[in-house]
């Protein structure tokens, strides 16, 4: 197993990699909208926060030489369903491959953001 890691990208909150590849896959932790810049969450809305995942999740596929097209699994997780279609306007500009995808509602996310995105991606 190896461990990657960008500074492009927020570091690890909690006891966790930011992704680790075993054989030819890449399974990422889940992104959420922080600014690796300054370590907080400054995007306000589903679709303003869920660009800034997407950038979030770039910079560990980029660190893993892997780019959005070599995604073969996201999880999607939202705090409300009522933002699934801002959230998809965003989600589809960058997995224009249409990798396989669970979408789902919670209660609440870490520090109470709007949405989270985890991904498997191939190194092949």
């Amino acid at each position: 197993m190896k461990k990657i890691a960008t500074d492009k990208a927020p570091a690890a909150i909690g006891p966790y990699s930011q992704a680790i590849v075993v054989d030819k896959f890449l399974f990422a932790s889940g992104q959420i909208p922080i600014n690796p810049a300054t370590g907080e969450v400054e995007a306000e809305g589903i679709e303003a926060q869920t660009t800034q995942v997407m950038k979030n999740i770039g910079a560990v596929l980029t660190e893993a030489g892997i780019d959005y097209t070599k995604v073969v699994k996201t999880t999607c997780f939202l705090a409300d369903m009522a933002d699934f279609a801002a959230f998809n306007k965003v989600y589809e500009q960058y997995f224009t491959e249409k990798p396989a995808r669970s979408c789902v509602a919670v209660k609440q996310l870490p520090k109470n953001v709007l949405c989270e995105v985890e991904v498997i991606g191939y190194l092949g």
